[in-house]
């Protein structure tokens, strides 16, 4: 592969902005969130179950820094009980191919990546 293929365009007069920006999407878990709330709603408890090891704690915060920057939104349900509801907002949805893209690839070369080197070992 050819490095030109993988280069990026990236203005370097932008390059805090930049970096600020995918630190709050290419987290642990963020991708993974706005994945699951591509499909429609989630409740909280619901999101928590899909993504398996996650503490409360760990999904609160993550869920609070996707919403202060505008990516999903929280809504108060008046259930009995009472519940939480998140959903993707139009800019997160424009996150959507790359992140797809992203989880693809992820999927396609989990087994190559995890692979045991054995200098590492």
């Amino acid at each position: 592969m050819e490095m030109d293929t993988c280069k990026a365009s990236c203005d370097p007069e932008r390059l805090d902005e930049i970096r600020v920006v995918l630190d709050q999407v290419a987290n642990k878990w963020s991708i993974m969130i706005l994945t699951l709330l591509c499909d429609g709603p989630v409740r909280f408890n619901e999101l928590r179950r899909q993504l398996g090891n996650i503490t409360h704690k760990s999904l609160t915060e993550a869920l609070r820094r996707l919403e202060r920057y505008r990516l999903i939104s929280r809504k108060v349900l008046t259930t009995s009980p009472v519940a939480v509801q998140y959903e993707i907002t139009k800019l997160g949805i424009t996150l959507g191919p790359p992140l797809s893209a992203l989880v693809q690839w992820a999927q396609d070369n989990a087994a190559e990546m995890l692979a045991p080197l054995p200098d590492f070992e």
